[in-house]
């Protein structure tokens, strides 16, 4: 039998596993639960009505949270020219094109979010499995393929996020830091939250958000009662 540590088992003695909290509730006990030395990092979880084997059913997107996540991100732009000087000057902490390309074919993996202009897509789909299996493909739909350079930079500077259902239908996403304010943590989850209902397919029958979770790095999951959180019939429609 696995050995629960003191300080996690007091953490959760404090959460009734049975009981689904307003996300009020839950963002004062995340914090009152982790117990980490370390600043930890807190996710939610949400479990949606669709089955993502189907392309019409498949949710995936990105959101500026209203407070960032509270991590430094390192981000790459394959850009060139005139658009490769306006990504560092936009605040990029790697920018360049095929010699940047062929870095990163050699192991450079020192960034957290790649962007990429359109006319370089063709180069940087070599990169297809390196940057694939970590989640770090340039995608139009997620805003990381543009000519706005300036914009996506400073918007995953500023703490954006991406989304993207599991095979199993759960979306995992941070949503800050624990040393965040709860009204700072609250915010960035209804953010979430209605990104989520936005994102909504047509296809989508039944109840679309499941269930809901939030769990700091260490700390035990604290379940949220969906349609409250979500504060309309969206959540059942």
């Amino acid at each position: 039998m696995r050995k629960i540590a003191k300080k996690h088992r007091a953490a959760l003695q404090q959460v009734d596993r049975a009981k689904k909290h307003t996300l009020e509730e839950a963002v004062v006990l995340v914090k009152k639960t982790a117990h980490a030395k370390f600043d930890e990092t807190v996710e939610m979880a949400v479990r949606l009505g669709v089955n993502p084997k189907y392309a019409d059913q498949m949710v995936r997107g990105a959101i500026v949270l209203p407070h960032g996540t509270g991590q430094k991100v390192r981000v790459l732009v394959f850009a060139k020219g005139d658009k490769e000087r306006e990504a560092r000057d936009a605040g990029a902490d790697f920018a360049g094109a095929d010699e940047l390309i062929q870095k990163v074919q050699e192991g450079f993996l020192d960034f957290d979010r790649v962007i990429a202009t359109p006319d370089m897509m063709s180069s940087v789909g070599k990169l297809g499995r390196i940057l694939g299996t970590r989640g770090l493909m340039p995608n139009p739909k997620v805003g990381t393929v543009t000519f706005d350079v300036t914009k996506a930079v400073q918007e995953a500077k500023a703490g954006k996020v991406q989304y993207r259902v599991e095979k199993a239908g759960i979306v995992h996403c941070r949503i800050g830091k624990v040393s965040f304010s709860e009204q700072q943590l609250l915010e960035n989850a209804q953010a979430l939250i209605q990104a989520l209902v936005r994102a909504k397919p047509s296809t989508a029958k039944g109840t679309y958000l499941k269930s809901i979770a939030m769990s700091s790095t260490m700390g035990p999951g604290i379940r949220i009662d969906p349609l409250a959180a979500a504060g309309t019939k969206e959540a059942e429609a």
